[in-house]
């Protein structure tokens, strides 16, 4: 048990390791929990599982394995705020096992016990191939992966026939999974029996817009279960999940050992942290020529949006030989789950990427992540960074900087808690861009990449988080439009209105680029006959000038000229006749035409004259006694 004086004065105790301090909150008549062998946990494992942990190596606890594990088996709430690659996953993974194998009435086919998820279907994988691991030895639970990239009735099919007591799951399915009563998959009946929930990277699931399917997928839960929140930083919008969704929870903070809470760095200590500034039209050879330098190593390579990584990681493929290289982003649908699998088993390689790989991905042995764009979020700049570093190994990450955005290194510092210290320039650069160029001339798909790619990297920049260092308006759209070998300006907004002199074109008409692909080459030319066709016939569509066709304003003010001249004609005439009077003369002009031209008779023309309002109208004097009996005499 603790003393009175093992606690500080905020009611926190503090565990300390060889390298981390864990902050345990809200804790109470609990047992020493401290980084070491797992047999110094306050709870005896099972031998299941002690077994596996030997076989898997892992000899020792992280702090945070220490601090939750004996919290879930004691039936605590945990929100966990550990640093990336500190070992979250066993942390949950030991307590589910643990807990299922101690619930006395033992689960059925159907009936989840255990709820994991994740944001993302990499993570999501990762995370079933550990409890993998660990179920070969407890043949009577079965899990079952829930994740996006396949088709949603071979889940419900293959749910209905294994059954499964462990969930792991991101929210998109999760969500759709709960909606397939109709074909035969009542998901909400299944998890009636959860006893434990646990959100993997829970900020990061609020952060990608998933709130909604959270609250869905929670009102699906019962209120009586244990849940755990893990993440590598904590946020507001994370703090109201802890207050919706624990009950009395303990809060866990794992820090690096030594550092004030006030400065506590975010990257992991074994991590060597750089920036390198070059110019934009000299970013890619850089890049280029590192990648080069470092063909026997393992390195990811973090682009700002999925455009840019299908351009250059395309010219990267044929401009670094002998290197296994993947693309991996958001937009990708069937492909992620084989390629993500390939690259961890890779000895070395590269795997370009965007941020859907920046979060709780565990890749073995990476030496280096370079981040050719700034993130747009200050805060996944340090989760790029985690992807190297983890669990007590060393590790390299580097960013390319424009020379504008060097200030961003003392934001970094500031505000993410990451210092960074300046690499020298990259050697024997060599300018690959005309070979870029050449890629774009002989493939249309290349051409479309690259312009895509510009278009993407300059509304990305608008939306940057630190508006006052990354600004569209500082950008040399020249230079950068040289760093991407375009052939032409694409045409955008950013663009309109601005004239580029030192942009040097290609000679080449871009439109009578060809795709390699035949049959898309065959569409493309199918295509432009049918736009040529419409062209020509709008051309030879004869012009309607119908005030019908033209804009309302435009016709009422014709009207209203029309009138405004009228009035002044009467002014300059110095007319006393009103309106009435003008609309009555109009009507006997254009009687008197009719009757010259024979049109009618001239007692119609009495008759139609003397009809009129005028006939009816009393003098100013004063109404008369007897009413007149000629049009003459009402003139006097």
């Amino acid at each position: 048990m603790y003393s009175a004086s093992d606690f500080q004065a905020d009611g926190k105790h503090r565990c300390t390791g060889s390298r981390y301090s864990v902050d345990c909150g809200c804790i109470s008549n609990m047992d020493n929990t401290t980084e070491g062998k797992w047999d110094s946990l306050p709870v005896k494992l099972n031998d299941g599982i002690t077994q596996t942990l030997n076989e898997l190596g892992f000899t020792h606890m992280t702090p945070v394995q220490s601090a939750c594990i004996p919290l879930f088996m004691r039936n605590k709430d945990v929100a966990a705020e550990a640093v990336t690659g500190s070992g979250k996953t066993l942390a949950f993974v030991i307590p589910i096992i643990e807990i299922l194998i101690k619930r006395e009435d033992k689960l059925k086919k159907m009936q989840v016990g255990a709820l994991i998820v994740t944001p993302t279907r990499e993570l999501a994988l990762q995370i079933s191939e550990v409890m993998g691991q660990f179920l070969q030895k407890f043949p009577q639970f079965r899990q079952i992966l829930l994740i996006g990239g396949s088709n949603p009735i071979e889940d419900v099919e293959k749910f209905k026939e294994q059954g499964a007591n462990i969930l792991i799951a991101t929210p998109g399915r999760l969500e759709d999974m709960f909606r397939r009563k109709a074909d035969g998959l009542d998901l909400a009946l299944s998890v009636k029996f959860l006893e434990v929930l646990v959100l993997d990277e829970a900020d990061r699931l609020l952060d990608m817009g998933f709130e909604a399917s959270l609250n869905v997928i929670l009102g699906y839960l019962p209120k009586q279960r244990r849940t755990g929140l893990f993440s590598a930083t904590q946020t507001q919008e994370l703090e109201k999940l802890v207050r919706a969704g624990l009950r009395n929870p303990v809060r866990i903070t794992v820090k690096e050992k030594g550092v004030a809470a006030s400065c506590t760095q975010k990257t992991p200590a074994r991590l060597c942290n750089y920036y390198t500034i070059c110019r934009a039209e000299d970013k890619f050879n850089s890049l280029v020529a590192f990648l080069r330098q470092h063909k026997h190593e393992k390195q990811l390579v973090f682009f700002s949006t999925c455009a840019c990584v299908e351009y250059f990681g395309r010219a990267l493929e044929a401009l670094i030989k002998s290197v296994t290289i993947h693309c991996i982003h958001g937009k990708m649908k069937h492909k992620r789950n084989k390629i993500f699998s390939e690259f961890r088993s890779l000895k070395s390689g590269i795997l370009v990427c965007t941020d859907v790989m920046a979060r709780g991905i565990d890749i073995p042995e990476v030496h280096w992540v370079l981040q050719y764009d700034p993130p747009s979020c200050a805060s996944a700049f340090v989760h790029r960074c985690g992807r190297t570093a983890r669990i007590g190994n060393k590790g390299n990450a580097t960013v390319f900087l424009l020379p504008m955005e060097e200030s961003y290194v003392t934001f970094l510092s500031i505000n993410q808690k990451c210092p960074l210290e300046q690499m020298a320039p990259v050697s024997d650069v060599v300018d690959v861009l005309p070979k870029v160029k050449a890629l774009a001339l002989a493939d249309r798909a290349m051409f479309d990449r690259g312009m895509r790619a510009f278009v993407s990297t300059v509304q990305a920049y608008a939306k940057h988080e630190c508006s006052l260092i990354f600004r569209v308006k500082d950008l040399d759209f020249v230079a950068l439009a040289r760093g991407f070998a375009l052939l032409r300006m694409p045409r955008m907004p950013e663009l309109k209105g601005k004239n580029f002199p030192d942009f040097i074109e290609t000679t080449i008409d871009t439109d009578n680029i060809r795709y390699k692909d035949k049959q898309r080459e065959k569409l493309r030319q199918k295509l432009l006959i049918e736009l040529k066709e419409k062209r020509e016939e709008r051309a030879a569509a004869p012009k309607r000038h119908n005030d019908k066709n033209k804009a309302w304003s435009r016709q009422k003010n014709r009207k209203d000229r029309r009138r405004k001249t009228a009035a002044k004609r009467n002014r300059d005439e110095g007319s006393e006749m009103d309106d009435e009077d003008m609309k009555e003369l109009l009507k006997d002009t254009r009687l008197l035409k009719r009757l010259k031209k024979g049109q009618i008779s001239e007692e119609d023309f009495e008759k139609q004259v003397t009809a009129g309002p005028k006939s009816q109208r009393k003098t100013a004097a004063g109404p008369s006694e007897d009413p007149p009996s000629s049009a003459g005499e009402e003139d006097e």
